[in-house]
């Protein structure tokens, strides 16, 4: 499955990240599992965290840390 495209992001607090798509649905996915990854230690310093911008269909960061479409759409939790 195609994720949605994102529409825009919010970063909050806890490694939260607030995303809506362009479908309508709100969701938040939580980054805290991926920070045990190498590739993503840059993340680790909040102020670097809070530089994620949507890119399509992912989130990315300026040093080229992005996250699988379809594990950023399937595993964050639908809100109102």
């Amino acid at each position: 499955m195609i994720p949605p495209r994102i529409k825009d992001i919010k970063v909050l607090d806890n490694y939260n990240i607030e995303i809506y798509y362009i479908n309508g649905e709100k969701r938040i996915y939580n980054m805290e599992k991926n920070l045990e990854f190498k590739f993503y230690n840059n993340l680790k310093n909040i102020s670097y965290f809070k530089l994620a911008k949507s890119a399509e269909t992912t989130i990315e960061w300026p040093q080229g840390e992005d996250i699988d479409p379809n594990e950023l759409y399937e595993n964050s939790i639908v809100i109102d």
